[in-house]
C-alpha cells in the first residue's frame, strides 16, 4: 500500500472510509485498532471538524457536583462533566463545589466579551503609518460595514491602534455571538482589509495577522484588554467553616494568598494561582471547546481578602476565556450530551457556559490550595492519583 493516506472525493466522512484508513495504519504500524475503531456516531457529523477521520480518543468523563452559582446568566445548581486522565482532579473540585456550596454558591459576572483578529500594514515612514491611523479612525463606519458584509453574527465593536515606527499594527474587536469566532472575525477582517487597500494608497505591504491578536498564546495584551468572555467568580466562605474544612483561619489562607502571588510573580507566571488550567482544560475537552484555546484561557488574576466580619472573600478573573455554545466542536455527538448537561446547547447560551467555567475553576481553586495549606496535596495523590 502506498505511502498516502486513503481518501474519499465524496465518501470520505463514512464509516467504510474510517475502515479503510484503520486498516491502512494496521498495515503501516502492526497496530490493531480495536478501541480507536470503536465510536457510536456517525461519522457524516464530523465534517469541517477533523480530516482523515479513523476514529476516537476516550477520554474519561467523571462527574462534579452540585455546582451551586449565581450568576447573571447561570442561575442554580450544575453538574459539571470533567474529562481528565489525572487521579483526584475530579474528587478536588467535587469537594471546592460542596465548600462553595454551603457558603452561598459563587457569584459570577461577565465584564468583557470581544474577539480579535489583527491585521499589520507598514508603509515608507513613520509619518505615513501615523496618518493612516488617522484615516482608521475617519473611516471606522465604512470599514464596519464592509467587515459584518461577511457574518450576520459579528459585530466590529472597535480598531486599537498600536504603531512600532513605519508599522502599524491594527486590532479589530468583534462581538460574535455564541460562537468562539476566531474563524468569523479573521475572515471579516480580511473584508475590511481588501476595501482598505482599495482606497489607501499609502500603504506598502499587508498581512491579515501581525500576531498581536495572539492567537492560541498568553499575551499581556489579552490580560489587560480580553480576549473571548472575561469572567469573574467570587465567593465569602464564612470563618468557621473554613476551619472546618481546611482546618485554617482566613487571616492564614490570606497570608498564603500572598506568598502564592509573590511566587507567581518571581516566576513570571500568567497566573496567581494554582491551577485553572486544569478545570478548564477538562471542561473543554468534554464539551467540544478548542482545547489549544487553553493557552489564553488559563490565564487568571486571583484576589482575596478578610470582610469585615473576618470571613475569606475569594474571586478569580479569568481574562480570556474563549469558549462556545454553538459551532465548532460543541455540536458533536457526546460533546454536545455534556453541553446539554450544563443546559448551555446551542444559541443563548456562551456566557452562560462561562459564568459555569469560572465558576468551576474558583472550586478547584480553592481545594487544591486547602490541600496545600493542610499538607494534605500529596497523600491524596498517593491514594487516589496513582494509575496501579
Amino acid at each position: 500500500m502506498s505511502g498516502k493516506i486513503p481518501r474519499s472525493p465524496d465518501e470520505d466522512y463514512t464509516r467504510d472510509m474510517a475502515q479503510v484508513r484503520q486498516k491502512y495504519i494496521q498495515e503501516k504500524t502492526g497496530v490493531e485498532l480495536r478501541n480507536v475503531g470503536s465510536y457510536s456516531f456517525d461519522p457524516a457529523i464530523l465534517k469541517g471538524n477533523i480530516e482523515n477521520f479513523f476514529g476516537v480518543s476516550q477520554v474519561p468523563i467523571g462527574l462534579a457536583g452540585p455546582l451551586l452559582v449565581n450568576g447573571e446568566h447561570a442561575r442554580g445548581e450544575f453538574y459539571v462533566p470533567l474529562a481528565t486522565t489525572e487521579g483526584t482532579l475530579v474528587a478536588s473540585y467535587n469537594r471546592g463545589m460542596k465548600l462553595v456550596r454551603e457558603s452561598g454558591g459563587v457569584k459570577t459576572t461577565v465584564t468583557d466579551d470581544a474577539m480579535q483578529r489583527a491585521p499589520v500594514f507598514i508603509f515608507d515612514d513613520a509619518r505615513a503609518a501615523r496618518e493612516f491611523g488617522t484615516w482608521i479612525d475617519l473611516n471606522f463606519t465604512d470599514i464596519k460595514a464592509n467587515a459584518e458584509k461577511s457574518t450576520s453574527i459579528g459585530k466590529l465593536r472597535n480598531i486599537e491602534k498600536y504603531q512600532m515606527g513605519k508599522i502599524m499594527f491594527l486590532r479589530f474587536n468583534f462581538t460574535t455571538g455564541d460562537a468562539a469566532g476566531q474563524n468569523m472575525v479573521g475572515k471579516a477582517t480580511y473584508f475590511a482589509c481588501q476595501w482598505i487597500m482599495q482606497r489607501n494608497q499609502n500603504v506598502r505591504r499587508h498581512a491579515l495577522s501581525g500576531n498581536i491578536d495572539t492567537d492560541k498564546k498568553h499575551s499581556l495584551m489579552n490580560t489587560l484588554h480580553s480576549r473571548g468572555k472575561r469572567v469573574t467568580a467570587e465567593v465569602v466562605i464564612p470563618r468557621d467553616l473554613l476551619h472546618d474544612t481546611v482546618r485554617m483561619y482566613p487571616e492564614h489562607a490570606i497570608q498564603m494568598r500572598w506568598v502564592a502571588t509573590m511566587g507567581s510573580f518571581m516566576a513570571g507566571s500568567n497566573n496567581n494561582g494554582q491551577h485553572s488550567a486544569n478545570g478548564i482544560t477538562a471542561l473543554f475537552i468534554a464539551t467540544g471547546q478548542d482545547v489549544a484555546n487553553v493557552a489564553e484561557s488559563s490565564s487568571a488574576l486571583v484576589y482575596a481578602e478578610l470582610t469585615p466580619e473576618m470571613d475569606y472573600y475569594y474571586s478569580i478573573t479569568i481574562p480570556s476565556l474563549i469558549v462556545a455554545a454553538y459551532g465548532g466542536g460543541t455540536g458533536l455527538a457526546t460533546q454536545r450530551e455534556c453541553m446539554e448537561m450544563l443546559g448551555c446547547a446551542g444559541k443563548g447560551n456562551a456566557a452562560k457556559f462561562a459564568e459555569i467555567v469560572a465558576a468551576t475553576v474558583i472550586c478547584g481553586e480553592l481545594s487544591l490550595g486547602a490541600a496545600i495549606m493542610a499538607g494534605d496535596w500529596v497523600s491524596s495523590h498517593e491514594k487516589m492519583g496513582r494509575n496501579r
